[in-house]
Parts: structure tokens; sequence; C-alpha cells
């Protein structure tokens, strides 16, 4: 079956970036002149998704707002004649469907995954987390279908990730069943160094089957109090085989200060109207040339 559907869990509170997100949620911070999300939204109609859920929060209002379609704003570009700035806007509100659902209490990723049993059917479908922002020739999200469509089983991103940061993610242990390809065995959230797995960490995308809504259902809470995604991915994994994709490109921890101005130097340099003029200026500033 086709994975058409994508869930956005976009309730969390932003803690991390305060007071920047005291009004506005962290996933409309701009990168460059984009929000997150909408790079993270880019990605998932790339890699094919059609439809995508965000499960919500209080204070999140200008995530609707911004995916919806502004009269007033198109109109007054209209009358202006900027005819490049009314396309774009106007491609943000066309390039896929987009459906809302409330998550009413903080009780982690698991409980927001299981809010969306209903938007979700009985289908297979993609979770992508707006805090990583992978830049890669193929979506990263387009990789792991693309082995989900081999083996019929959910898929994580994974990514090798220096020892003494293993702490901060979940990590896997797994058999290789190619390059880049992995049959997942057992699951750790945020082990410490000497207990983690392996190196191979699991970032935020994810393709899972509807059979984890049932586990979820009845999943108890498990680091912090929460309702981990990981432990529930975990005992699917004794259910039915689940996968692992080394996915190719490269990801910026937006969700962390340095990683978002890691990415933000990076997006940047990337850009014809930036890049000769900005990396003049950053060799000025670190080399006082």
């Amino acid at each position: 079956m086709k994975v058409k559907k994508a869930v956005f869990p976009v309730a969390g509170l932003g803690t991390r970036f305060l007071p920047a997100t005291k009004a506005s949620p962290k996933e409309m911070l701009p990168l460059i002149d984009k929000p997150l999300v909408q790079y993270v939204v880019e990605e998932a109609v790339a890699a094919g998704i059609e439809q995508i859920l965000f499960v919500t929060g209080r204070g999140k209002r200008t995530i609707e707002d911004h995916f919806d379609i502004s009269v007033e704003l198109e109109a007054h570009l209209y009358d202006k004649g900027k005819d490049a700035e009314l396309s774009r806007v106007r491609e943000i509100a066309e390039m896929v469907d987009i459906f809302y659902v409330r998550q009413r209490q903080a009780m982690g990723l698991g409980h927001a995954i299981l809010c969306a049993k209903d938007f979700i059917g009985n289908e297979p479908f993609a979770v992508l987390l707006g805090d990583d922002i992978v830049d890669s020739e193929q979506p990263c999200l387009g990789q792991l279908i693309d082995v989900f469509n081999e083996h019929k089983g959910s898929v994580l991103a994974l990514e090798q990730v220096p020892m003494e940061n293993i702490s901060s993610y979940g990590c896997v242990e797994a058999t290789s069943l190619g390059e880049r390809t992995f049959q997942v065995t057992n699951m750790v959230e945020k082990p410490p160094r000497d207990e983690a797995p392996s190196d191979m960490a699991i970032i935020g995308r994810y393709v899972l089957t509807p059979a984890i809504f049932k586990i979820l259902e009845t999943q108890e809470p498990g680091k912090g109090g929460e309702i981990q995604l990981t432990d529930a991915i975990l005992k699917l994994s004794k259910l039915e085989k689940v996968y692992g994709c080394l996915f190719e490109g490269l990801r910026h921890d937006c969700g962390d200060k340095l990683g978002f101005l890691k990415a933000t130097v990076d997006m940047a340099l990337k850009r014809d109207e930036f890049k000769v003029e900005f990396e003049t200026f950053l060799r000025q500033r670190l080399c006082g040339v």
C-alpha cells in the first residue's frame, strides 16, 4: 500500500528557544526566509505525501495561518504587481491537503501519534519532526519510503552520531541487510554511552504501519513520564519486522540553538543571491581577511 499520509507532531512548547517561542511556535522560526516547518512539509510533498495532519496544541494557530490562503496579502501583492511574491505565497496554501487535530495534554511523542489514529485509518504513514531539517539530493522521507516499499515494514531514519552524543538520542541495535538498510532488533531511548547498543541514532523521520496504534493505546509512560514512540516501536518489532535506513544527506538539528545557527549558515551558502557576499563576510569575521 502506498504511503500517502504524514503526521507532523507540533504541540511542543519549544522551551529551548525561549523567549523567541513565548508567543510564536518553534516550528515557525525562520530559516533564511521560510519557517522551519515549511522545509519539512516540502520534503514530505517531494516524497509523494498527499495529506498531512498537524497534531497541534495551544498557541499553534500561526502554523494553520501560514498554510492557509491569505486573501488580504494576496490582494495586496496583486495590486502592487509583485507577481513572484504572489506566486510563492499561493504555492504554500496549494502544495498539499492539510488537516489539524489538537493534542490536549503534552503526554509525549507516542501520544501525539495516537491522536492521528482516526486520520490514518488502516494505512501505512509517515511521521516527520520539524526539528530536523535534512538537506539531501533525494528527500530523506523518500529514502525511507523506498525501504518500506521493498520490505513492507516500518522504517526508522538512522544517523551515525559521535558516541559522546548518543545519550541525546534513541538508538538501535540492528543487523545489516545492505549498504544502508538494516533490520532493527533493539532500541534504547537516550542510553548512557556505555549502555548504547550502537552509534546509530533514530532521527525525526519514520514510516510506520498502522499496527503501531494498538500498541500505543496501552503503552505505559516511559522516560520523562511520557508515552515514548521508541518504546512502542520496540514492541512492534516483536510482532513484525522493523527496518532502519541510514539515510544519505546532511541533517541539521534545529531544535538546538547551535544546530539552528549551523543550518542558517549552510542554507545561506547554498543560495546564489547570498553565497559570495555571505562567504566573504564569514571569512572577514573568522579570519580577519
